[in-house]
């Protein structure tokens, strides 16, 4: 009969995290978004890449260790938050020092975003150019309506440099939506680790617990 209390319980399922997921998409996207428009042997460049690993990284450890501890799964939770916030704040950075806008809270473009559910950087990079064209198009009067409606451009099809600042726009603030979707996630991940350390206890307990129960004690 197998064990209902477990010495090690189930651990290390961090793959299908929605939180690991979401902050490995935006590993994904640093990598692009850094060797695009940062300098490649700037210090931002690095610090930028470092914290995205560190989010997804921390994450993974943190669940690959609460078998034996709920302190240390706790501890490298709050690593990876913190990583995550860090990474926000260089791409914010990265906006404002370019004159460039952030996108308010009731945006519609962040809905739309999280309503594609990209799981990929390849599908962000499409949601980008796809939103940030129809954007140029509208805001420039490129071209006109052809014979179905479709907007017609009349422009050349290589990238302007207003069109590259468009995108860089486009996917930092890609970026911190979905930052904002994982931290937010994580707070409710360390809230329920908290909690479950709180009632639970951690390996010492549980072996406690084990050792009496051996020996016959209540």
């Amino acid at each position: 009969m197998a064990d209902k209390d477990p010495l090690i319980p189930k651990h290390g399922g961090y793959r299908k995290l929605k939180s690991f997921q979401i902050a490995q998409l935006v590993y994904d996207i640093t990598v692009r978004f850094c060797d695009r428009y940062v300098e490649r042997r700037s210090r931002t460049h690095d610090q930028m890449v470092q914290a995205a690993r560190s989010g997804v990284q921390n994450i993974a450890e943190g669940s690959h260790a609460s078998g034996t501890s709920k302190k240390t799964e706790l501890k490298l939770t709050n690593v990876a938050r913190a990583s995550l916030e860090e990474l926000r704040l260089d791409y914010e950075d990265f906006l404002r020092q370019r004159g460039l806008p952030l996108w308010d809270k009731s945006d519609p473009r962040r809905a739309e975003l999280i309503a594609r559910r990209p799981a990929t950087a390849d599908d962000v990079a499409a949601w980008v150019k796809e939103t940030s064209d129809k954007e140029q198009h509208g805001l420039h009067g490129q071209g006109g309506l052809d014979g179905q409606g479709k907007i017609e451009s009349k422009s050349s099809t290589v990238s302007t440099p207003s069109t590259k600042s468009n995108y860089s726009e486009f996917t930092a603030n890609s970026a911190l939506v979905l930052l904002a979707v994982a931290c937010s996630l994580l707070d409710r991940q360390l809230v329920a680790q908290a909690s479950a350390f709180e009632q639970e206890g951690g390996f010492t307990e549980r072996l406690y617990k084990k050792r009496r129960e051996i020996k016959g004690f209540k």
